[in-house]
């Protein structure tokens, strides 16, 4: 199957915000690329001596691409772009560039193997001192396994998710804190399943995941084989949570953690749901979450009837946990 890839032109002010944007529009796996060299504390945390800088972009301004394939309405989503693209121009407070948008076509092969050379092995700090390595399924890395208390091995393939993301270490941080041995998780928007796969590596008895992306199934089973959890207490549901009552009643409740990375325009209208899925004095984990948008989730969680409990930020994003 045969791709189109798909650029906005941006600054790097607004790169975050712009993905953002994407995302609310069902755009995932989105591709950043800017002319900015990395930190020394990047590179540090990533175990790379060198990343390639795209020296074709000016400075100050970024590129988001995102791939459409041969299957997707390419003109109902490019509309809803253009028009998401048209808001933010208007809401966004920071400069924007100039949000146009050129496209390009790339072979299968292409699309799925371009992207490998910027994600390497890197490491996530959990609670107690311990690290968590994440170790993509095309990379050896002696010191990773050295360091890491717990490995996990990724291949996301064309489902999200691959531990990298602000976003996602949070979320891992704060399993760590909270997953105690044979407690319940339920991980909702899984992706590659990294979440559910770290829970149960933390100690988790059992997980349970739902998804909306059929890409993800065949990811999952093999990151889950990959890890040597193909026979673990994993369910995962088809289904989603706010619109769909088969698939709350199919997903069933009493968990003791509920983890959720996915966005605010998400998490909102999943929160009156999350009293059927979350146990009386359990913990919800949200993140996904530009920290301009917190107070609205918080907001949302205090009306709601949960405790919240803190917010952690990393960079420009943050996860709410709260108790039920």
């Amino acid at each position: 199957m045969d791709y189109s890839k798909f650029s906005i032109r941006t600054t790097v002010e607004a790169e975050d915000i712009l993905a953002a944007v994407l995302s609310d529009c069902g755009i995932e796996g989105l591709e950043i690329a800017d002319s900015r060299p990395w930190t020394k504390e990047e590179l540090d945390e990533i175990f790379v001596d060198e990343v390639p800088v795209n020296k074709d972009i000016p400075e100050g301004e970024a590129l988001v691409s995102f791939y459409l394939s041969e299957d997707d309405d390419k003109q109902k989503i490019l509309s809803d772009v253009r028009l998401a693209l048209e808001d933010m121009r208007a809401w966004a407070e920071v400069p924007c560039g100039t949000l146009d948008i050129s496209s390009s076509d790339i072979k299968d092969e292409d699309y799925l193997n371009s992207w490998k050379e910027y994600f390497h092995a890197f490491t996530i700090e959990l609670k107690g001192g311990r690290k968590l390595g994440i170790l993509p399924s095309w990379e050896e890395s002696d010191e990773i396994k050295a360091q890491s208390d717990i490995l996990i091995h990724i291949d996301p393939g064309t489902a999200f998710g691959t531990g990298a993301h602000e976003t996602t270490k949070l979320c891992i941080m704060e399993l760590s804190e909270y997953v105690k041995d044979g407690c319940r998780v339920l991980d909702i928007g899984t992706g590659s399943g990294i979440l559910a796969m770290a829970a149960l590596k933390l100690g988790a008895k059992e997980t349970a995941a739902t998804e909306l992306d059929d890409n993800a199934v065949p990811a999952i089973k093999e990151n889950f084989e990959k890890n040597s959890l193909a026979n673990a207490d994993f369910r995962l549901v088809m289904g989603d949570l706010v619109s769909d009552p088969a698939a709350r009643r199919s997903i069933g409740g009493g968990y003791d953690i509920v983890v959720a990375n996915i966005l605010p325009v998400v998490l909102i209208p999943l929160t009156p749901v999350m009293k059927e899925l979350v146990r009386k004095g359990g913990t919800v984990i949200y993140s996904g979450i530009l920290t301009e948008k917190a107070p609205a989730v918080k907001q949302t969680l205090i009306d709601n009837g949960f405790n919240v409990i803190g917010i952690k930020e990393l960079g420009e994003w943050c996860a709410i946990i709260a108790g039920a």
